[in-house]
């Protein structure tokens, strides 16, 4: 084979080595960083017909408005009412514009009382509560009696004394039973007397003749009047049977009989209320300020402090019963009706029924026999016993 027929292999040597030179160059363009595309023109205008470096300019950042938990009531709240967990939430509220005095923990409400009407989602203000009744000094919305009554009661006024009110021991915020006294007597139904009746005897005769009617012409009645009190009887008198008229030796007895009728009574007040109606504001006592001495004078002797001034006694009680049970008590009273009240411990939820004690009932219950009667007797003969009478008494003979 001649040389010039013969391939040279340097062609081959150049193409790879070109191949290798531009894998390189590939290699190390592909590891450069991206340059950033060119800043956008200031002239250039945007979607919205201002160029973007405007439009950053005159757009305001928005603002973050501060929130804050406030306590709202969530139903309306009376005056003088304990607020409840329930009548109260914690809700988000505009700090700018949220009162002062406002309340930011439930707890811190439950258990005060409502100073004033508190209405419906309605933030609960300190000046709108206050942590117990003597702090209740709103002037000009109501007594402070409506108050702290229960919206289902109704408050009234009743009688009392030393023996019906416990000796005085009842207070404001007890609770009491009513206890009543009926003294019963018989009544004629059509004239709705206490019997026996009187009658009337008549006798009519003439005034001419003297005899029994009919009478001469022109002849007038003379009238013999007799009242008489009792009831017409058949007695044996020696040996006969004899029509006679029975008399009372005394007023008819009436019978007694005691119950409980009224039960857990509210004690609102003892006594008159106040004319502003704040009843649990203390009334602090003036203190006397003694006489300045004239110049040259001389000063004063000290003598005993005066006596303290008389507190009366008070002689009414207000009461917090149902409707129906304020026109109970109006009736007793109306009647006259002897009214006690029994003081309820604080402890207790409910008490047993009673039964009406009357002198049937004290006798069977508590086994009592009547003595005998017997021919003989002691000296001197016992015609009364002891009686304990500290309040006024009721008798019939004084009742119009």
């Amino acid at each position: 084979m001649s040389q010039s027929s013969r391939r040279s292999p340097l062609p081959i040597i150049l193409a790879v080595v070109v191949v290798i030179v531009v894998g390189v160059i590939a290699f190390v363009l592909l590891g450069q960083p991206t340059t950033p595309p060119p800043a956008a023109d200031a002239t250039q205008v945007t979607d919205a017909g201002l160029p973007p470096a405007v439009l950053e300019t005159s757009t305001p950042a928005p603002t973050q408005v501060p929130f804050l938990e406030i306590v709202i009531a969530v139903q309306e709240i009376p005056r003088g009412v304990t607020i409840e967990p329930n009548m109260v939430a914690l809700v988000p509220y505009p700090e700018t514009a949220a009162p002062i005095q406002v309340f930011s923990n439930i707890e811190d409400v439950v258990g005060l009382i409502a100073r004033t009407d508190i209405y419906r989602e309605q933030p609960v203000l300190q000046s709108m509560v206050v942590p117990s009744l003597s702090d209740l000094r709103v002037s000009g919305v109501g007594s402070d009696a409506a108050a702290v009554l229960p919206d289902n009661r109704v408050a009234v006024a009743v009688p009392m004394n030393r023996l019906t009110s416990v000796a005085y021991a009842i207070q404001p915020g007890d609770r009491v039973d009513v206890i009543v006294s009926f003294l019963y007597v018989d009544v004629d139904p059509e004239f709705q007397s206490a019997e026996p009746n009187a009658f009337q005897l008549v006798t009519i005769t003439c005034a001419v003749t003297g005899e029994v009617p009919p009478c001469p012409s022109g002849g007038t009645f003379e009238i013999d009047e007799s009242a008489v009190r009792g009831v017409f009887d058949q007695r044996n008198l020696v040996g006969n049977i004899t029509p006679v008229l029975v008399v009372p030796s005394e007023q008819p007895r009436p019978r007694l009989a005691t119950q409980r009728t009224i039960t857990d009574a509210l004690v609102i007040w003892r006594g008159d209320f106040p004319l502003d109606g704040r009843i649990f504001v203390p009334v602090p006592s003036p203190t006397p300020i003694p006489p300045t001495p004239e110049p040259g004078a001389a000063a004063p002797t000290e003598g005993p402090p005066p006596p303290p001034t008389p507190v009366p006694l008070p002689d009414i009680v207000t009461l917090a019963v149902s409707p129906q049970d304020a026109v109970v008590l109006t009736w007793l009273v109306e009647a006259r009706v002897p009214v006690t009240f029994a003081l309820r411990s604080a402890a207790a939820v409910t008490y047993p029924t009673t039964e009406t004690v009357s002198l049937n009932y004290i006798m069977q219950r508590f086994s009592i026999t009547p003595p005998e009667k017997f021919e003989y007797n002691i000296e001197p003969a016992i015609r009364s016993i002891r009686q304990l009478n500290v309040g006024d008494t009721i008798s019939l003979n004084q009742l119009p």
